[in-house]
């Protein structure tokens, strides 16, 4: 019996090892993108009517952010059903739609294939057929790049319309584009397939909608002026801008007993507010605005009596049109003066100092206000105002690392209603100079002038700026410590602006150009760098 024991034992172990040393590993990982097996009709079949398309494959699929990946062209009325709705082997498509007589259908599915289990996806698969006898075979291929970006950072979507004699400005608002295809991946680069010869407009879309519709409001535009005739060997190169809206007055509000604040929409260099009722004798107003605000604040004195008249009417016009604004009063509390410093506790000694208030600033008395350094030393300044920004600006000699005091005393300011502050106090100071670094910079010809040279952060604010008519050594210093970049805008119509483009008028947006590479600007160093020469294509 008890040999009988021993020998269990020895056995029970000899297949616990065993078993340890044969336990499954689960095998490698699965990297395969499924595989198609059939299709019903056949990809590239001609003289198609079906309503129903079944592609098979090798394994289980399901379809994976379809809407995002799905690009039908030409796009369809209604989208066709589509199946699995969980997984299966096979790939369903419904559809819905009449479809054009004579026409190459190209369903591209993107990314949205992939395998069951490990998401291996089956990419830019193409279902093309044809209504007609043959299949269309042209291609059209190029770039879409934003106007003030160095990269494409969301896909863009690429539209072509047949071309038309006169040529509609209005078919990106109301018809659908002959063909649609989209930029690959993270890249810029798009390509139309089986296109028919002739002649057509292309256009780019960053939608907000996804409609094939362009929505000046949210959506970025790319265009070519010209219609681009098939077949051609040529690569074409779009840029995507966002509009800037006409000027538009949108509002009235009444915002302070004294106070009326206008909001707009658009540029607003040119605009004028009329008032359609007869003032007091005494009347006056002032403007100001905050900015950043697409608002201006209309000041008034003497305050309107409500037991008169409760609703006010304003004539509020723009080089596109007269509205009329209608306003009611209501019963507010007086703006009291309050006056704050614009800057930050660290300037740049080349920085104006500069005051603001919330109420309009009409005089500055210097005698009330002391400016003083470290050693207490009363320093000279002259005074000026800003009347539209609302500012009263200081004018001094400053020196690097240096601490300043501004004392106001009451009186200094006066605002548009007579009304002073009390006391203020602002402290600031300057760095040295060894904490900053510069930069160098020599433009390679050809160049299109004049340009702007800016150095933008890496969330592309501007830092420092120049203008030039012509070629000219640009030097920026008191750069912060950072990674920067480096671009060129061409300035046609040379009002030291970057203007973006506008579709209606076809008017493209001034060129930008961004320096190959990054900046790393360190504390107490100066890098000396070459723009590359550029041809003002992007």
């Amino acid at each position: 019996m008890l040999r009988h024991t021993v020998l269990l034992f020895i056995l029970a172990v000899s297949f616990s090892n065993c078993a340890k040393k044969g336990s499954p590993t689960g095998g490698a990982k699965d990297t395969i993108a499924p595989q198609i097996v059939s299709s019903s009709p056949q990809n590239f079949a001609t003289n198609f009517t079906e309503t129903q398309i079944k592609i098979g494959f090798d394994e289980y699929i399901k379809l994976k952010n379809i809407k995002e990946n799905l690009i039908i062209s030409p796009p369809l009325t209604y989208d066709p059903l589509l199946s699995p709705q969980t997984s299966s082997r096979t790939l369903g498509i419904k559809i819905m739609d009449t479809l054009a007589p004579e026409t190459t259908y190209v369903f591209n599915f993107g990314k949205s294939i992939v395998d069951n289990n490990e998401e291996n996806p089956y990419d830019y698969f193409k279902y093309v057929f044809s209504t007609g006898s043959f299949i269309d075979s042209l291609t059209l291929s190029g770039a879409v790049y934003p106007a003030d970006r160095p990269s494409l950072e969301d896909s863009a979507t690429l539209l072509l319309y047949e071309a038309t004699e006169p040529k509609q400005d209005s078919m990106v608002f109301k018809q659908r584009p002959r063909y649609v295809a989209t930029t690959f991946d993270k890249t810029s680069e798009f390509n139309f397939s089986n296109l028919k010869p002739g002649a057509y407009y292309l256009v780019a879309l960053q939608e907000d909608l996804n409609n094939y519709s362009f929505e000046p409001q949210t959506d970025l535009i790319g265009f070519l002026p010209d219609p681009i005739t098939l077949p051609t060997d040529s690569s074409f190169v779009l840029r995507l801008f966002q509009e800037t809206p006409d000027f538009k007055w949108t509002r009235a509000s009444h915002s302070g007993k004294n106070r009326i604040v206008f909001g707009f929409q658009g540029a607003h260099e040119k605009y004028k507010i009329t008032p359609l009722f007869e003032p007091p004798a005494d009347f006056d107003f002032a403007w100001t605005k905050k900015p950043g605000v697409d608002s201006l604040n209309y000041w008034f004195k003497p305050a309107f009596d409500l037991e008169q008249s409760d609703t006010l009417y304003f004539k509020a016009q723009s080089p596109w049109s007269t509205d009329t604004l209608t306003l009611k009063l209501r019963d507010l509390y007086v703006d009291s003066l309050k006056v704050s410093l614009n800057n930050t506790s660290v300037i740049l000694a080349r920085d104006t100092i500069a005051l603001s208030a919330n109420t309009p600033i009409r005089r500055i008395d210097p005698e009330k206000i002391i400016l003083i350094n470290r050693d207490s030393v009363v320093l000279p300044f002259t005074t000026q105002i800003d009347t539209l920004n609302n500012t009263a600006l200081l004018l001094t000699d400053k020196t690097d690392d240096e601490l300043y005091r501004l004392n106001l005393l009451p009186g200094a300011l006066f605002d548009f209603f007579e009304q002073t502050h009390d006391s203020l106090n602002f402290a600031f100071r300057t760095k040295p100079l060894s904490d900053y670094g510069t930069l160098k910079l020599t433009l390679e010809e050809p160049v299109n002038y004049p340009v702007i040279v800016e150095l933008v952060d890496q969330n592309l604010n501007i830092v420092a700026h120049k203008w030039l008519a012509q070629n000219e050594i640009v030097y920026f210093d008191y750069i912060p410590p950072s990674k920067y970049r480096v671009r060129l805008i061409e300035d046609h119509n040379e009002n030291k602006l970057w203007d973006t483009g506008h579709y209606l008028q076809q008017r493209q947006p001034e060129i930008i150009v961004y320096m190959p590479g990054i900046l790393d600007i360190r504390a107490n160093w100066s890098l000396n760098e070459v723009f590359p020469r550029t041809t003002g294509a992007k």
